[in-house]
């Protein structure tokens, strides 16, 4: 009986938890959806983080151009490419959100990197993230943080 009941409480929280804001909209404008924001957690003494979310365009194009969080002192939007079969990281200038279209920061792609951390990111607790569009403006949410290896809601590939 006891493993029943564990069992039970235990698909209720994967149902809580899949139906929470970090796979569910988490901040909308006249033209923007961002949906599906994550931060993974960190290490105690990590200098890095990195953040992942979906911007949806209900209307015109736009663009990511930065962002700002209080979890660090040097946000960057930054986007994976191959050099000579090889994987690197690259600094981006800007994310472009097509005229309805989707852009997704999702592992192995385009991601916020949060660099030189001012706290660690616990699992369970929450970003603040302010998004700098050329068109919209400030867009403010928080994102949940989840495990080290989380994937969200749109898979998983090694950063």
């Amino acid at each position: 009986m006891f493993h029943r009941r564990a069992l039970i409480a235990s698909l209720a929280s994967i149902a809580l938890f899949v139906t929470s804001p970090a796979f569910g909209q988490q901040a909308v404008t006249e033209n923007l959806e961002i949906s599906g924001g994550f931060a993974r957690a960190t290490p105690p003494m990590a200098r890095v983080g990195i953040a992942y979310l979906t911007i949806t365009s209900l209307g015109e194009a736009d663009r990511l151009v930065g962002y700002s969080t209080p979890a660090c002192n040097r946000p960057e939007l930054h986007t994976h490419i191959e050099n000579d079969g090889v994987m690197q990281m690259r600094q981006v200038e800007a994310i472009e959100v097509p005229a309805g279209g989707v852009a997704a920061l999702k592992p192995g792609g385009f991601h916020m990197m949060m660099i030189d951390l001012t706290e660690q990111l616990v699992e369970g607790g929450t970003v603040a993230l302010t998004l700098v569009f050329e068109e919209a403006g400030e867009v403010g949410l928080e994102v949940p943080i989840l495990a080290m290896g989380a994937m969200g809601a749109m898979g998983d590939m090694a950063h």
